[in-house]
Parts: C-alpha cells; structure tokens; sequence
C-alpha cells in the first residue's frame, strides 16, 4: 500500500488498515527487518481496532536476527511469518544449519515459519531452492513465483522440466503470493493485452498450488494468500514518473481472482 510518488507523503497507517478493512481483506502484511521493529511494535492497537489479521515478511540479515523477529510475530498474533533470508551462502548444505536453528526457534513458541521464494535472499534462485529442499524435507516455502520466473527467464509454452521444478515448488508451499512477471519483468500490468499469457500461466499455478494445499489439510485450516504489488521500482513508471496501472485496483482483481478459484475447487 506503499506510494513512494516523489515529493508526496505516504498516506498514514491507520488510513491504510481502513482502506483495506473496506475492501474485504482479512488482514495487512508488514514486510520488516529488525531495525524496523520499534516503528511497528505499537501498530497491534490497528489490527484491533479494524479486526484485520497480520502477516509478516521478515527480513533477517543474520542468524541471530530471528528471535526478535519471532518475538514480534508472537506480539501482533500473526499466524504465520514468511522469511527473506539474507543469510546466503553460495552452497546449499551450508544454509541448512540456519535454516534448521530458525525453524527450531520458531517452534519453540509455535509459530509457523515459511521460507519465501524471492531474489536476493537464500532462496534466490530455483535451482539452488531445489536443492535445499532436498536437504530439509521438513522446510515449508511462500511461493512467490514471479521470482523464479524472472530469475530463470522462463518461456512460455513452458517446457515439461520447468513445469515439473514449479510443481516441485508448489507442493511444498503453504502461502502463495500474488505478483505476475514475465521473463524480463518482476512486475507486469495484468490488465494489459500483450500480458495475457502470463496471467493465464500464473492463473493456473495459483490455481494447482490452491489444489494442493487443501488436498494436505484438512476443511477447517486457513490458507493465506497475499496479493503483492510493490511500489516503484517494483512498478513500471513512465518518464514522468508516474505507474503506469493501478496497483490498487489491481490488487482487487487478483482477490476476485482468488476467491473465484477458491469456490471453484470447493465445488471440484
């Protein structure tokens, strides 16, 4: 919900959980690192007052950044937390160590953490992702897939092995975020024509990913899907610097987009 327009001031958080309680959401997603969590640690009173739930991306630089993170997570009741993991070393059996201290910590308290496909973190790129999960069969992913796509530079049609690595993917993930990318762009405009394959294509992952996840559990679990459309740079601006859709609205269509596939495999 972020602006970033230059020379503009960002509308306040309490405005923002009201937009967003207006539309329908059930909850906000804070994305934070642990020198943000002074600024966040008051925000619970929102989350109360507009009866909106909280998710978390956290953001951990070191192996010691969870434990004040987790504590956050616990303090706003979130359900679970996404981690963007900074620690990155260049071989997968050197992330499994931390990987299993925070899944450890994380348990301690019971709160659910999952590990986000995204670029610039441990899970940076597909292959290496592939790997790590073969070394912890136990590790759960967030599925932003808009990653991998730009990442690889995927083409469509997709080929039978990169149709099999996202399937790998989907079935290990318990959140599934909502950004379309194309192979040269994280962030593209779905409501534009020349982007239409790539919805459809994201369409069917949500759709496969959804499928899956009911099928591991059972009627009265929540699955959360977070519609993600980050601001500029994130979003394409023209030479006036100006988005060249609405984020916003767009945001809405995916949730329609969501929730319609939702009633379809209730009805499956």
């Amino acid at each position: 919900m972020e602006q970033r327009v230059p020379g503009k001031n960002e509308p306040s958080l309490e405005y923002n959980f009201e937009k967003a309680k207006k539309a329908g959401y059930d909850g906000l997603c804070l994305d934070l690192s642990v020198q943000e969590i002074t600024k966040y640690r008051e925000i619970h009173s929102l989350y109360d007052k507009f009866q909106l739930d909280c998710l978390i991306n956290a953001f951990p630089d070191t192996p010691d950044d969870m434990q004040p993170l987790i504590s956050l997570a616990k303090e706003l009741d979130a359900p679970l937390m996404n981690i963007i993991s900074g620690v990155t070393p260049l071989r997968p059996d050197d992330a499994v160590s931390c990987i299993r201290r925070w899944m450890k910590e994380a348990a301690e308290v019971d709160l659910k953490i999952l590990f986000e496909t995204h670029r610039d973190s441990l899970l940076n790129d597909l292959f290496f992702t592939l790997q790590i999960m073969n070394l912890v069969p136990e590790m759960r992913l967030c599925a932003d897939l808009s990653h991998f796509v730009i990442d690889r530079e995927l083409r469509l049609p997709l080929p039978e092995r990169d149709r099999r690595y996202i399937d790998d993917v989907l079935e290990r993930s318990d959140c599934f975020q909502g950004r379309v990318a194309n192979r040269e762009q994280i962030q593209i405009q779905i409501q534009f024509p020349q982007h239409k394959e790539w919805v459809e294509q994201f369409m069917v992952w949500w759709k496969d990913g959804i499928r899956m996840w009911r099928k591991r559990n059972n009627e009265n679990a929540t699955l959360i899907f977070l519609c993600e459309l980050g601001p500029r740079p994130y979003a394409i601006t023209d030479k006036y610097q100006e988005e060249l859709s609405d984020r916003w609205e767009e945001a809405l269509v995916i949730k329609g987009w969501i929730e319609n596939i939702w009633a379809e495999l209730e009805a499956e």
